[in-house]
């Protein structure tokens, strides 16, 4: 199962609450998401059941579909309750299916490059699972790491070969000193969040531990119904459920848990810095993405995520620089964790840029905006092949459709007709429209909106193919 219903703005301002960085490609072409699920594409893998949220359950199916891969299932959490009533209500579900299966759970925002090796090292673990043990996977540590908790091994293990042993216990987040120690006496391991079971073992743990989380989770189960693919969980019941990690809720508890070592490489990109540390440094310890340029720069990680925005540092050393098109992060490297406190205030001041993202990711494809002023504002809209926008009208705002590439099928009241590249249509203020790409290829067209309110929930919606209902987002 992949966990990616997680907000995580530690890498804020490329993750955001409404984008959060397991969808994005923090390096490389595949996003984190994707790369979890080809991780686990070999054939001694099942299809992965998939849970996450909401809003992000279209970016799921399309990420999905980009690689050619169906899901077993995908599963949507009313709301976020932590990690323990995800895995839950993937084990149950599976349980049903399949007595006994046993389950690996994936977080989707991990980096682990050596996929060959760490899917070796899952089936190393099978016969400890099936043998009724709960298997987490321990990270051999390459530094005093005070950002991650830690595994106390029951033996040392000097190349941390992939032999399971009991887990003696898990550490909280150490400070400096005693992480230094568990570094030196070869039998800590970086604790990876990722762990393997049966299903009747996991379900037998909540039993034990959180029996309350169990009987919420069957009510979510039982109301749970089906939509355009998706598998909803009762909210209702979900609602009720604690917010709890599966580390506090089952497993540091369970007295049936093993470890298996594991000697590759891995990260959770805990942060900036982690991003800086897994890009492949420089001689001068410095990383560049996108148009950013360093001058006699050391230790520093530039980056520019915004087209046609060119990011320069000049003799900088040990700085974290991101530009966004609607935010800009500079920090040195040891207070990349503090960018949570940013948000927070961004929050406090109702700044958008707190939890938006600037491209706004719907069902049929995406919108940015250009550029905003009080009484109109200009957007680049794509939208995919074979994809429509809902049948809708708005109160407040007239639009003008402008098509720069593509074609697309414009309904305006009882007018129906084709508009292709160069060529446009205005949508008068209380007009009843829809916006469709009938084509093979992305349809862009630029949107110029004026009237008193702009705002994205002025939409009445009268039919929608992807069953959202009303609301900025449906």
């Amino acid at each position: 199962m992949i966990l990616c219903g997680g907000s995580g703005t530690r890498l804020w301002p490329l993750s955001r609450k409404s984008f959060p960085k397991q969808f994005s490609a923090i390096s490389g072409d595949e996003t984190l998401f994707q790369a979890c699920v080809r991780r686990f594409t070999a054939p001694e893998f099942a299809a992965p059941v998939v849970i996450s949220g909401s809003d992000f359950r279209f970016i799921v199916k399309d990420q999905l579909a980009a690689m050619g891969v169906s899901a077993l299932a995908t599963m949507i959490e009313p709301e976020g309750r932590n990690t323990a009533p995800a895995v839950l209500a993937a084990a149950l579900l599976l349980e049903q299916a399949e007595p006994g299966a046993i389950m690996i759970i994936a977080p989707s925002d991990h980096v682990i490059p050596q996929d060959a090796q760490f899917r070796a090292a899952v089936l190393a673990a099978v016969p400890t699972a099936q043998a009724g043990q709960i298997v987490t996977f321990g990270i051999r540590p390459d530094r005093a790491e005070t950002g991650y908790g830690w595994l106390e091994l029951s033996q040392p293990s000097a190349d941390f070969a992939a032999v399971a042993q009991p887990l003696r216990r898990f550490i909280e987040k150490p400070n400096l000193a005693r992480a230094q120690a568990m570094l030196a006496d070869g039998r800590h391991a970086w604790n990876a969040g990722i762990f393997l079971a049966t299903t009747t073992d996991l379900i037998a743990a909540f039993a034990n531990f959180a029996p309350q989380i169990l009987q919420g989770v069957h009510a979510a189960l039982a109301a749970m119904h089906h939509d355009l693919g998706f598998s909803r969980l009762g909210a209702a019941e979900w609602a009720t459920l604690p917010d709890l990690s599966i580390d506090y809720a089952v497993m540091e508890k369970a007295q049936n848990l093993s470890v298996m070592p594991y000697n590759g490489a891995w990260s959770d990109l805990g942060g900036w810095e982690a991003v800086w540390r897994d890009s492949n440094p420089d001689t001068q310890g410095v990383v560049t993405h996108g148009n950013a340029l360093a001058i006699d720069c050391t230790g520093s990680l530039l980056r520019s995520e915004a087209i046609g925005l060119q990011l320069v540092g000049i003799g900088l050393e040990n700085i974290v620089a991101v530009a966004m098109p609607d935010a800009v992060l500079i920090t040195t490297k040891d207070r990349a964790q503090d960018v949570k406190l940013a948000v927070t205030q961004l929050k406090a001041l109702k700044a958008p840029q707190a939890e938006t993202f600037p491209r706004d990711h719907r069902p049929w494809g995406w919108y940015e905006s250009l550029a905003l002023g009080d009484r109109f504002q200009v957007k680049r809209i794509v939208v995919l092949p074979g994809a429509a926008l809902s049948l809708q009208s708005h109160h407040h705002r007239a639009e003008h459709w402008i098509v720069v590439e593509g074609t697309a099928k414009v309904t305006v009241d009882a007018d129906v007709r084709l508009i292709s590249e160069n060529q446009s249509v205005y949508i008068p203020l209380g007009a009843v429209h829809r916006l469709e790409n009938p084509g093979k290829v992305n349809m862009v067209l630029i949107e110029v909106q004026t009237g008193s309110y702009l705002g994205e929930d002025d939409i009445i919606r009268y039919e929608d193919i992807y069953a959202r209902g009303q609301g900025t987002n449906g």
